[in-house]
């Protein structure tokens, strides 16, 4: 025999799922009304009475079984009683039990069938019955009117079922997409932060750097040249604001991104923030602390600088870190303080002009988020001198690390 597979063929109820809803019920229509005019014909022989014509009556308001339940079940109730409808009549009765109707019509609509079925025609034939005809009487009216109204309930419920099943899964597409919505805000809001924090401090120096080359220099092209790149600097700034506004979409959340600068780059940024400060850092130095605590401390910092800088030219500013140790029982967590605190604005020697420096406000915003992230606590305003002081407060350890320790 040939090692190849038959291909296999379609079976016919998949075929019949293949079709139209509509051609499915017509066929189904047709086929019951078909079956309720042969039973009409096989059991009223030549000649016929009014009771063979009431069946045929009842077969062919099955045309409208599923438009008009009730009308059709009230319909095929003389053909039951006086004739032998009773395909039409369990046919009717499926309907009414699988529409939204309420439950009592269907209770109703079973009782009226069962007893159609239950008492013989004509009504003296009840009287000539035995007790054992009546007992499998009501058995068969029990089984036939009950069958219909369950399987019509049945289908009902697994309708209402299927729809629910289809809301849920509506609903979950829609949970997804608002989680992906809130994840994306949250990584706006974080991009903002990192963009006003990095950004906003290179591009202000390069604004300092070049109003004062553009003051100081005597060749006229050098002076063109540091003008034009102090418009493009505070061009940029003037964009990162705007840029700000559209991605703080909502607060952030604590993942990390790298690379990231620590405590150890401090000296180097306040040397290079061409501003008037003093680092002060705790001696002996603290040990390597976790990297979002330095990353907070490292950003204040930036950002106080660059608000002196900016707000404050040549004033004195004083930056200084301290490690609180735990003095209670039980110890609470090591904290970490940051202060930066800048004197009043000095005169500008070389005459440099910062009053056109964008002044967006959502340095010291970020910052606050960034300590109330982390449990930690931020304060910001004027000195009684006429300065500005900046100071964070971070926990080293959290109350988890802790209850690890512990």
């Amino acid at each position: 025999m040939s090692g190849r597979r038959r291909p296999r063929l379609s079976g016919l109820p998949t075929l019949w799922r293949r079709l139209p809803q509509r051609v499915r019920h017509a066929v189904v229509t047709l086929g019951l009304v078909a079956a309720s005019t042969v039973d009409a014909l096989l059991n009223f022989p030549p000649p016929r009475d009014w009771t063979f014509t009431v069946s045929i009556v009842s077969a062919v308001s099955l045309l409208f079984w599923r438009r008009f339940p009730r009308l059709v079940l009230l319909v095929v109730l003389p053909g039951l009683y006086a004739g032998t409808a009773v395909l039409a009549a369990m046919a009717a009765l499926y309907s009414l039990a699988r529409t939204s109707r309420p439950r009592w019509e269907v209770y109703l609509g079973g009782g009226l069938v069962g007893l159609g079925l239950f008492v013989p025609w004509p009504l003296h034939q009840f009287a000539v019955e035995t007790l054992s005809d009546h007992t499998q009487d009501l058995i068969y009216a029990v089984m036939l009117a009950a069958g219909p109204a369950a399987l019509g309930l049945l289908a009902r419920t697994r309708e209402a079922l299927s729809e629910r099943v289809a809301e849920l899964a509506t609903l979950r597409d829609q949970e997804r997409e608002l989680h992906a919505e809130t994840v994306l805000a949250r990584e706006r809001a974080r991009i903002a932060r990192e963009m006003h924090d990095v950004v906003s401090h290179q591009a202000g120096l390069i604004a300092v750097q070049a109003g004062a080359l553009q003051v100081t220099a005597k060749d006229p092209e050098v002076r063109a040249t540091a003008g034009t790149l102090r418009g493009l600097a505070v061009a940029t700034l003037e964009e990162l604001r705007s840029m700000i506004l559209v991605l703080r979409a909502a607060g952030a959340g604590p993942t990390e991104l790298a690379p990231q600068p620590r405590l150890a780059d401090l000296a180097r940024l306040v040397a290079e923030s061409e501003v008037d400060a003093e680092l002060r850092m705790p001696v002996p130095a603290p040990p390597a602390l976790p990297e979002p605590v330095e990353r907070a401390a490292y950003r204040t910092v930036q950002e106080a600088l660059t608000n002196v800088r900016k707000h404050a030219p040549g004033a004195r500013t004083e930056v200084e870190l301290d490690c609180v140790r735990p003095t209670n029982d039980p110890p609470v967590a090591e904290r970490l303080l940051v202060s930066v605190v800048n004197g009043p604005p000095a005169l500008v020697r070389d005459g440099t002009d910062l009053s056109d420096l964008p002044r967006g406000g959502h340095g010291l915003i970020g910052l606050r988020e960034r300590a109330t992230l982390l449990g930690g606590s931020f304060t910001s305003g004027a000195t009684a001198d006429g300065g500005f002081a900046v100071r964070l407060s971070l926990p080293i350890a959290g109350p988890s690390d802790e209850g690890r320790a512990g």
